[in-house]
């Protein structure tokens, strides 16, 4: 082997190289400036599959791979952010929206100026220009964009420049008549080829090089295609190992709507070439082979679309049903490299843990008043003990990846959210224990009775109402949290201030108004703890929180609360 083919083979891997970089930093940057809409348009997803394949197409033009996308949904569906089937419509637009990169390689087919060796260093020029000068976040991630094109192209031109040279030599044109001779071989090398790379637009790409020198014909380049479809598949594969069975499922759907759809038309194209046998011999363009990939793609998705729901189907056969185990917490590591689609799932944890110490603010009422459901409040705050430390764990190694300040400020705010809802549980813990300790079995008067009914549903109001906002991150409902914390704060002093009377006239148990008025006092700090969780999406969103008149609650409460002086309070 002469000198000048070791050249050529490092040059052409060299060109490799850069293409993929190239292709990873456009993407991060389009990832970077679309995270938010990302995540939104998950959120507007709904089980409509037509819909479901638009965004599919949209997401995956964004991130420059399909199976990187169906990793994605193999995280939502294991999360818990997707169902299975609106999984099936995402999967299909994934493969829709990869062949967006095709078409930017074929860009050089088009006019002088759309030449890698005349676009890559005008694209790196006005990129690294503007990453030097700017320190905006948005701006950065658009340079960002330039320059994964400019290296993109480089490296285009670098494995283009490598294969010229040798575009007549018999080899080339000896193993293309082989591959195109042998649909099934053609299928093989683009499925290997494909898994090695984990990408399909970068084997596309290759592909669209080799097209551009003039070695490849109709006969190789489409089984070579269809191959490329169904390795893509390997990635998504992977991925779910460990995950949950709807999450495998979805994974699965993504290799049977790809296989089939590769060999339905594998089969067609094999027809077609027998009777016209030219077409097969006849050289190919990149910018035709851009053009069958996105046909394929788009007649597969319309021929498998109303065959959905049996995919789904199937997918249940080949993934048997397995033993359903008692599961908390869905974060998926998946999700790590897409900060906005991470903290999405994150957030939607931190509100199932939320309902946790919820229940917990009815069990604590239960326990101080009746000694009841002391067994269930342990058993939830034992759940919101591991929600807090897994989530945690999950959010500290999201800290670590690329994020605009946006989404850090989010990730803060959802680490305090997390704090502030353990400690809710921490107080209904208090409440229960205080009241098993000492409280019981002395009963209540009918006048505590209401007063622990009434802070009690105060404090849960405040909470579900911190909840909801957290949830649907709708600052607007704020000002009821405000109302209800105003309330239990008033509720709690005019509680205390009885008590304190109480014990100066010795009318009552030192002891046991000492542990009420603790646990008047966990209710007062959950109250709290619920009004801080509702102010973390009114920063994040930039909402003034503000607060109600402290003098117009006590007013409010003053004819409830105000009960004789001579009113017997027993505990």
């Amino acid at each position: 082997m002469s000198i000048e083919i070791v050249q050529s083979i490092l040059l052409f891997a060299g060109g490799i190289g850069m293409f993929v970089y190239g292709m990873q930093v456009m993407a991060d940057g389009l990832q970077q400036a679309a995270g938010e809409k990302t995540r939104r348009m998950l959120e507007i997803l709904t089980s409509n599959r037509i819909m479901g394949v638009l965004l599919g197409a949209l997401v995956t033009a964004i991130i420059q791979s399909s199976g990187a996308t169906t990793v994605m949904v193999v995280g939502f569906v294991n999360a818990g952010l997707m169902s299975l089937s609106q999984a099936v419509g995402v999967i299909m637009g994934a493969n829709i929206g990869t062949t967006m990169t095709a078409w930017i390689v074929s860009m050089s087919e088009w006019g002088a100026f759309l030449k890698p060796e005349m676009i890559a260093p005008l694209l790196l020029i006005i990129g690294v220009g503007i990453q030097m000068a700017s320190k905006r976040d948005r701006v950065k991630q658009a340079a960002d964009i330039l320059i994964g094109f400019g290296i993109l192209f480089i490296g285009l031109s670098t494995m283009s420049n490598a294969v010229t040279p040798y575009s007549d030599a018999p080899i080339f044109t000896e193993v293309f008549h082989i591959i195109g001779g042998n649909p099934l071989l053609g299928l093989i090398v683009g499925m290997l080829v494909t898994a090695i790379m984990q990408s399909s637009s970068a084997s596309m790409g290759i592909l669209q090089t080799l097209a551009l020198t003039g070695i490849v014909n109709w006969g190789s380049a489409v089984f070579i295609a269809l191959g490329q479809n169904i390795g893509t598949c390997v990635v998504a594969l992977i991925s779910a190992i460990g995950a949950d069975r709807n999450a495998k499922r979805a994974a699965m759907i993504h290799l049977e709507f790809n296989t089939i759809g590769s060999l339905i038309f594998g089969v067609a194209a094999y027809i077609v070439f027998l009777f016209v046998p030219g077409l097969a011999h006849s050289e190919v363009t990149s910018t035709s082979l851009a053009l069958f990939h996105t046909s394929f793609n788009v007649l597969a998705t319309l021929l498998l679309l109303p065959a959905a729901n049996w995919l789904v189907k199937l997918s249940g056969i080949l993934i048997p049903k397995q033993e359903i185990m008692d599961h908390t917490v869905r974060l998926d590591a998946r999700l790590l490299n897409q900060p906005a689609i991470a903290l999405a799932a994150a957030d939607n944890e931190i509100v199932h843990m939320a309902q946790y110490a919820l229940e917990n603010i009815s069990y604590s009422r239960d326990v101080l008043l009746n000694d009841e459901n002391y067994e269930k409040l342990m058993e939830n705050e034992d759940k919101v003990n591991k929600f807090n430390n897994e989530i945690n764990l999950f959010l500290s190694k999201l800290k670590t990846t690329s994020m605009t300040s946006k989404q850090q400020l989010r990730l803060k705010n959802s680490i305090l959210a997390l704090r502030d809802i353990e400690h809710i549980s921490d107080r209904c813990k208090e409440i229960a224990n205080e009241s098993r300790d000492v409280i019981h079995p002395v009963p209540f008067s009918e006048h505590i009775v209401e007063d622990v009914n009434s802070i009690s549903a105060e404090c849960y109001k405040a909470v579900k109402y911190a909840i909801e906002i957290y949830q649907r991150q709708d600052p607007e409902l704020i000002k009821k949290v405000n109302r209800y914390e105003d309330t239990v704060d008033a509720m709690e002093r005019k509680m205390k201030r009885k008590r304190l009377q109480k014990l100066e006239a010795h009318n009552t148990d030192v002891i046991n108004s000492i542990k009420f008025l603790d646990a008047m006092d966990c209710y007062e700090r959950i109250a709290d703890h619920a009004e801080r969780l509702a102010h973390y999406i009114a920063i994040e969103e930039g909402v003034e929180p503000g607060t109600t008149s402290m003098k117009d609650k006590e007013t409010e409460l003053s004819k409830r609360l105000d009960d004789s002086a001579e009113a017997e309070i027993a505990i």
